[in-house]
Protein backbone atom coordinates (compact mmCIF):
# COMPACT_ATOMS: atom_id res chain seq x y z
CA UNK A 1 0.00 0.00 0.00
CA UNK A 2 1.35 3.42 -0.89
CA UNK A 3 0.20 6.91 0.05
CA UNK A 4 -0.35 9.24 -2.86
CA UNK A 5 1.57 12.50 -2.99
CA UNK A 6 -1.58 14.63 -2.93
CA UNK A 7 -2.41 13.67 0.66
CA UNK A 8 1.13 14.29 1.93
CA UNK A 9 1.52 17.56 0.05
CA UNK A 10 -1.95 18.65 1.17
CA UNK A 11 -0.90 18.16 4.77
CA UNK A 12 2.34 20.09 4.22
CA UNK A 13 0.54 22.96 2.49
CA UNK A 14 -2.06 22.98 5.27
CA UNK A 15 0.62 23.13 7.96
CA UNK A 16 2.38 25.98 6.15
CA UNK A 17 -0.74 28.10 5.75
CA UNK A 18 -1.92 27.42 9.31
CA UNK A 19 1.49 28.50 10.58
CA UNK A 20 1.32 31.64 8.46
CA UNK A 21 -2.18 32.42 9.79
CA UNK A 22 -1.09 32.03 13.40
CA UNK A 23 2.05 34.10 12.75
CA UNK A 24 0.02 36.94 11.20
CA UNK A 25 -2.75 36.81 13.78
CA UNK A 26 -0.55 36.29 16.81
CA UNK A 27 -2.44 33.38 18.38
CA UNK A 28 -4.96 30.67 17.61
CA UNK A 29 -6.86 30.83 20.93
CA UNK A 30 -7.30 27.07 21.24
CA UNK A 31 -8.53 26.61 17.68
CA UNK A 32 -5.22 25.35 16.30
CA UNK A 33 -6.31 21.71 15.72
CA UNK A 34 -9.46 22.85 13.93
CA UNK A 35 -7.55 25.39 11.85
CA UNK A 36 -4.98 22.77 10.89
CA UNK A 37 -7.66 20.25 9.93
CA UNK A 38 -9.54 22.86 7.88
CA UNK A 39 -6.39 23.95 6.07
CA UNK A 40 -5.20 20.39 5.33
CA UNK A 41 -8.59 19.24 4.09
CA UNK A 42 -8.97 22.45 2.10
CA UNK A 43 -5.57 22.00 0.46
CA UNK A 44 -6.32 18.40 -0.41
CA UNK A 45 -9.72 19.32 -1.84
CA UNK A 46 -8.28 22.37 -3.61
CA UNK A 47 -5.84 20.16 -5.48
CA UNK A 48 -8.69 17.91 -6.59
CA UNK A 49 -10.91 20.81 -7.65
CA UNK A 50 -7.98 22.48 -9.41
CA UNK A 51 -7.48 19.29 -11.41
CA UNK A 52 -11.15 19.19 -12.39
CA UNK A 53 -11.34 22.78 -13.58
CA UNK A 54 -7.86 22.82 -15.09
CA UNK A 55 -6.27 25.41 -12.79
CA UNK A 56 -2.57 24.72 -13.39
CA UNK A 57 -0.83 27.98 -12.54
CA UNK A 58 1.89 26.41 -10.39
CA UNK A 59 2.38 22.68 -10.05
CA UNK A 60 4.65 20.40 -8.10
CA UNK A 61 4.39 17.16 -10.04
CA UNK A 62 0.66 16.44 -10.15
CA UNK A 63 -0.11 18.70 -7.18
CA UNK A 64 -1.66 22.10 -7.94
CA UNK A 65 -0.16 24.45 -5.37
CA UNK A 66 -2.16 27.60 -6.17
CA UNK A 67 -5.53 25.85 -6.04
CA UNK A 68 -4.52 24.04 -2.86
CA UNK A 69 -3.37 27.28 -1.22
CA UNK A 70 -6.57 29.12 -2.08
CA UNK A 71 -8.70 26.27 -0.72
CA UNK A 72 -6.53 26.04 2.42
CA UNK A 73 -7.21 29.71 3.14
CA UNK A 74 -10.92 29.12 2.50
CA UNK A 75 -10.81 26.31 5.08
CA UNK A 76 -9.01 28.53 7.58
CA UNK A 77 -11.50 31.33 6.95
CA UNK A 78 -14.45 29.00 7.41
CA UNK A 79 -13.12 27.77 10.76
CA UNK A 80 -12.37 31.34 11.88
CA UNK A 81 -15.88 32.55 10.99
CA UNK A 82 -17.58 29.57 12.64
CA UNK A 83 -15.54 30.04 15.80
CA UNK A 84 -16.50 33.72 16.02
CA UNK A 85 -20.18 32.89 15.52
CA UNK A 86 -20.14 30.17 18.18
CA UNK A 87 -20.85 30.66 21.85
CA UNK A 88 -18.31 32.95 23.50
CA UNK A 89 -16.21 32.30 26.56
CA UNK A 90 -16.13 34.72 29.44
CA UNK A 91 -12.65 35.97 30.11
CA UNK A 92 -11.27 36.49 33.57
CA UNK A 93 -13.11 33.64 35.28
Amino acid sequence: MSIGPALVLGILVGIFHTSLYVFLRGSADGRLPLLLAGACLGAWAGDAVGGRIGLDLLRLGDFRIVAASVAAWLGIGLIAVISVMGPGRERGR
